[in-house]
């Protein structure tokens, strides 16, 4: 592994077990059994290290939710295991975890402007492959961009939300059954 890259492996596990505001270059620095001056040479300052890291983190959100979605499966099907694996992925990565506990507790402007981010590059993300459909006569035209939106919210709604606010965790098929009898019924052409 370069130095840059033992750099970010660094900052990564720094940001991920202090957060971003309780981060410092002379943490990462001896995380990453490198002089301060040396992390310098790679990035002007923390801002700057934390923006790669999270530049990092789309990318391999992308990747992992390219891998579910398949040429033999319907619309519908990628749809749910592409919003599926996205949310999984944010559940489960702990940088990503630690960085919404800090934007809920201390409102620290670069990780919430860095989850917007994040949350744009997957809105992204959702409206090319809605066009991709919309382009193959699968599905009805629309506003991808409203839709996408729609889509990431509402499985975060029920995936993530509905479970801190009820005693329970939906299934995912019925979660899928929700979607397939509402909003991709209205998608989909016959």
């Amino acid at each position: 592994m370069d130095r840059r890259q033992e750099i970010i492996a660094a900052a990564t596990k720094s940001f991920t077990l202090f957060g971003y505001k309780a981060t410092t270059m002379d943490q990462v620095a001896k995380i990453a059994n490198v002089g301060k001056g040396t992390i310098y040479t790679f990035f002007s300052n923390k801002e700057e290290l934390f923006q790669e890291i999270a530049m990092t983190l789309i990318r391999e959100m992308r990747i992992q939710t390219s891998e579910v979605i398949t040429d033999e499966a319907n619309f519908m099907d990628n749809a749910h295991a592409a919003l599926m694996k996205l949310l999984e992925f944010r559940e489960e990565h702990l940088l990503f975890a630690k960085l919404i506990e800090e934007e809920k507790e201390l409102r620290t402007p670069i990780v919430r402007q860095v989850l917007i981010d994040i949350e744009s590059a997957i809105i992204v993300y959702i409206a090319a492959y809605i066009q991709k459909a919309i382009d193959r006569d699968e599905i009805y035209p629309c506003d991808t961009e409203l839709v996408s939106y729609l889509l990431f919210k509402g499985y975060l709604a029920f995936v993530v939300d509905w479970s801190e606010l009820h005693d329970e965790i939906l299934p995912e098929g019925r979660i899928l059954n929700l979607f397939k009898d509402t909003i991709f019924k209205g998608l989909i052409k016959a």
